[in-house]
């Protein structure tokens, strides 16, 4: 606590102009360092941004969903991996089932270590996986979907600018800049007409992780939406901590 609540600790990730020169690698420590969130986080961060994440403490591992047939090579014995079918599905990804060598996916793309040996500070790399895990995991879907869902219910926000504006706040702690909403609202709009030539396409992206989604909800509407949560949820500002 004494460490986070430090001025040093929060200061702004933007490096004053005066210092680029006299500390350029900021060794003074006169400006926060950017880091992107541990692997655990960073799923924990889109069920919590959504409204999903289950925060109950201890208990036995839960088991996020997994690609099927990711032990098929694990052998002695040979066995199923079978995703939790409740709330434990939304437990944060230190109760995660961890089977060794087997490192879920998810963890592997975004630098977890396998627990083998002690690991005081972990590699960062970012890949083309990483935000190909952010947009198609089902639990980054189902994270959007949720999210999309909630932004709908809220009456206080019936236009696409408001809806955006929350979104923007939820998720990075500031709004939307002028250029960002506009670029958003432009997707928003190609979705709609995307989802109204294809309609099964909405039912198959609405039909992704547990939760069910309200009745009578516009499903073309909800599908539209939970693809901008996507977009959102995948943008390197919302996994990196400033």
């Amino acid at each position: 606590r004494l460490i986070v609540s430090s001025h040093t600790y929060r200061q702004s990730a933007q490096l004053r102009s005066e210092l680029r020169e006299i500390d350029p690698a900021n060794r003074l420590l006169a400006s926060q360092n950017p880091r992107r969130l541990e692997a655990e986080s960073v799923r924990d961060n889109a069920l919590a941004i959504a409204g999903l994440l289950n925060r109950d403490l201890g208990g036995p591992p839960a088991k996020p969903y997994q690609p099927a047939g990711y032990y098929q090579a694990l052998q002695f014995p040979g066995r199923d991996y079978v995703a939790s079918t409740d709330t434990q599905q939304y437990r944060r990804g230190v109760y995660s089932h961890w089977q060794r060598t087997f490192l879920h996916p998810m963890l592997a793309n975004f630098d977890a270590p396998s627990r083998e040996d002690c690991i005081a500070l972990r590699s960062n790399a970012n890949t083309p996986q990483q935000a190909l895990t952010l947009l198609n995991d089902p639990s980054f879907v189902e994270a959007a979907r949720f999210w999309a869902v909630r932004l709908l219910q809220q009456s206080e926000l019936m236009s696409d600018g408001g809806r955006l504006q929350r979104m923007a706040l939820e998720a990075l702690s500031r709004p939307f800049r002028p250029e960002e909403e506009a670029s958003l609202v432009a997707l928003l709009g190609k979705l709609r007409s995307e989802y109204a030539a294809r309609p099964g396409d909405a039912d198959l992206l609405l039909k992704v992780g547990l939760f069910e989604s309200p009745k009578g909800m516009d499903r073309l509407e909800l599908a539209a939406w939970t693809n901008v949560c996507r977009v959102v949820l995948n943008l390197h500002e919302t996994i990196t901590r400033y």
